[in-house]
């Protein structure tokens, strides 16, 4: 049985099992990471507190941290799958499994762990210690996007404008702007529009407060606006970015922010190897 969780903790992952089981259902049977974790946030109504708390020193948070657990245990469970580019999806038992059937099947597989742990040689450690194999190229970049100084994390935000498709970027650089760091101009086919952007070197969830901040800079001046940050976004910031009546914001957080640049190819060299599977057809040989 699982134990008693007072409402201010973060959820340890077995009690984050079944939500992303939930949210992986509502996503159409499978999702991207940032789409399983932004879904499971939305539906548990977790508070900014919770969602704040870093995992360690960051820059994961330790709700994102222990949703990645409950994916590596889904999948050990049987019940989930994940590819090469990150996509989750669930099995043919992951669509049919019952809340109740969740508990005995974590015990089943944490025997078979613990079986296979007593049978190895290796000093493995307890199956609820050790680290997901997750996100580890994200973190090693965010690690580094978090030593630059404040300019120059602008001045790569800028250069990744550029690289997108903006046909220019300025960086204001001025004090008293309201938390504006800079202007790009987008260019769509035969129109153009600015968007203001503000950069956010940040190890924890940014809140809807900044959101409505950096909205409240802009009024007057323009009505696209893009938020870029190395942590995270909570849900009442992501609720906000796009509330209605309001100028719909754009943001980026750390997970994002490495796969463009990755994409972009700004500060990552990406080698793609390639394994040979190679099977002998024995009776290939039969007929000689």
């Amino acid at each position: 049985m699982l134990g008693v969780m007072s409402m201010h903790e973060v959820p340890q992952y077995q009690y984050l099992l079944w939500p992303t089981v939930i949210a992986l259902r509502d996503l159409g049977g499978s999702g991207s990471i940032e789409e399983i974790v932004e879904k499971v946030l939305e539906q548990g109504d977790y508070s900014e507190e919770q969602q704040s708390v870093l995992h360690k020193d960051g820059p994961n948070t330790e709700i994102e941290y222990r949703l990645a657990w409950a994916r590596t245990y889904l999948k050990g469970m049987g019940l989930a799958n994940n590819s090469q580019r990150g996509v989750w999806s669930l099995t043919d038992e992951g669509r049919s499994v019952t809340e109740s059937g969740l508990e005995p099947r974590r015990q089943q597989y944490l025997a078979s762990l613990r079986e296979r742990r007593k049978a190895s040689s290796e000093d493995a450690s307890d199956a609820d210690g050790s680290e997901p194999d997750e996100l580890t190229w994200q973190e090693r970049l965010l690690d580094v996007l978090m030593k630059m100084s404040p300019g120059a994390f602008e001045r790569l935000a800028q250069r990744l404008l550029r690289e997108a498709g903006f046909v220019s970027a300025t960086v204001t650089g001025r004090s008293g702007d309201g938390g504006i760091d800079g202007l790009g101009v987008y260019r769509m086919s035969l129109v153009s529009f600015p968007v203001f952007f503000q950069c956010k070197r940040y190890v924890g969830s940014v809140g809807s407060g900044a959101v409505r901040d950096f909205r409240g800079a802009m009024a007057g001046r323009g009505d696209k606006g893009l938020l870029i940050t190395t942590g995270t976004f909570t849900a009442d910031a992501k609720a906000e970015a796009t509330r209605d009546g309001a100028p719909p914001l754009d943001l980026i957080d750390g997970g994002r922010l490495c796969e463009l640049l990755k994409q972009y190819d700004l500060g990552i060299r990406t080698t793609t190897r390639i394994v040979e599977d190679i099977e002998i057809i024995s009776d290939f040989f039969d007929d000689f």
